[in-house]
């Protein structure tokens, strides 16, 4: 890592990853809630972060890149010392990668809300990653009071989710018949390296998400969902005009706009979901469109999953529970 020097340290850069430690981390990633403390403490992180641009800069990136490249140092001297041995590698990885986690246990909130639809269904996901979300339909569930086991029987992931009494479960897979994504540069799931980010942006002690990963994967291999490269503000219309008209469209995405940090361009994409013949799954954190949280009680931890504006449930981020309103 080149030196010199450093530039002051930012104080809210140091709030950002206080706040990832205490909201996001604590209670699911002792590894990562220990770095994310070490980082608002050290100088020699936060000038590392600081010669990144803005949007380079989040906890899951870094911590992802960090790993990738340097494995899981104690928090401390051992991770400043990766920053200086590393730290050219692991920047070159945070500008040349995005935080596209491919979380397929999101599925196990979305597919209760899919089967409420009217179909056969035409799927589209903004900001799809390499698509494995859009299978929702072949993968199976245990929400503890119900189990919808996968079609294809052995070698699919089973997803577990906690649910509330509300939750509607269905019996039986919502029919998908046409599918597509939409991301800046998706992943090849043929290439080592591709998928060598993806695990890697599954948290350390969260072993049975990485083994949920690796099983969507070699679902998805065996038919590859198409996703296209593109940017959701440019060329989503397009691809929504490519949707078959005999089936039911639904546009969904899930922690995808809050990487969008232009007020306009949330409420331009809001506008033409609201301006379609379509059902609109927005499950981000409550934030994002602060209008769909109108009258609820804020949970920080927690997305706020809408159907067409209309908030319906707070979900897990990694789709581990799903609170029906």
């Amino acid at each position: 890592m080149r030196t010199g020097t450093p530039p002051p340290a930012d104080p809210a850069l140091a709030a950002r990853y206080l706040r990832f430690a205490r909201v996001e981390a604590e209670g699911r990633s002792p590894v990562y809630a220990s770095w994310a403390r070490h980082v608002a403490g050290s100088l020699r992180a936060l000038a590392f972060l600081q010669t990144l641009p803005p949007d380079r800069r989040q906890p899951n990136l870094f911590f992802a890149a960090l790993r990738l490249v340097g494995g899981l140092p104690e928090a401390g001297v051992a991770f400043d010392d990766v920053l200086t041995r590393e730290g050219d590698a692991i920047a070159a990885v945070m500008r040349a990668r995005r935080t596209q986690t491919n979380e397929p246990g999101r599925c196990a909130c979305l597919l209760p809300l899919l089967a409420q639809l009217d179909g056969p269904l035409a799927l589209i996901e903004v900001g799809a990653s390499a698509g494995l979300c859009l299978l929702p339909d072949l993968y199976g569930y245990d929400w503890g009071r119900a189990r919808l086991d996968p079609p294809g029987g052995t070698g699919a992931p089973m997803f577990p989710c906690r649910v509330n009494v509300r939750a509607p479960l269905p019996e039986h897979h919502p029919e998908i018949v046409w599918r597509a994504g939409l991301d800046l540069s998706p992943p090849d799931l043929g290439d080592a390296a591709d998928v060598a980010w993806l695990e890697a942006l599954v948290w350390p002690e969260q072993t049975d998400r990485l083994a949920g990963l690796r099983q969507a994967t070699s679902i998805a291999r065996q038919a590859p969902p198409p996703v296209m490269a593109g940017d959701l503000t440019r060329d989503l219309e397009a691809l929504i005009a490519q949707a078959p008209a005999d089936a039911r469209l639904v546009v969904m995405h899930s922690a995808v706009l809050t990487y969008v940090s232009d007020p306009g361009a949330r409420a331009d994409f809001a506008r033409l979901m609201r301006s379609r013949d379509l059902h609109w799954i927005s499950n981000e954190a409550p934030g994002v469109f602060p209008d769909h949280a109108e009258g609820l009680t804020p949970r920080e931890d927690m997305f706020l999953m809408a159907l067409d504006g209309r908030p319906v449930a707070w979900t897990g981020p990694h789709g581990q529970s799903l609170d029906w309103l």
